[in-house]
């Protein structure tokens, strides 16, 4: 498990994915979420603007990452 800090209190999803290095670019987090590769706290998330929390977990491939 990763552990990711977040400078603010929420961080979008897409953005999430950006910032944590797991894609390049915007358009590949969009559709990764459309894909439902995209769990978030155990559950696929398809809204690539869900507000993430510290706390959260994300499983992007097998991998997974809590937001502090």
């Amino acid at each position: 498990m990763k552990e990711i800090m977040i400078n603010t209190d929420v961080i979008k999803l897409d953005a999430f994915l950006k910032w944590c290095g797991a894609v390049g670019m915007g358009s590949d987090a969009k559709m990764m979420i459309q894909d439902g590769m995209i769990k978030v706290n155990g559950e696929v998330e398809l809204r690539r603007g869900r507000k993430l929390v510290k706390g959260d977990k994300i499983e992007i491939n097998k991998e997974t990452y809590i937001i502090i």
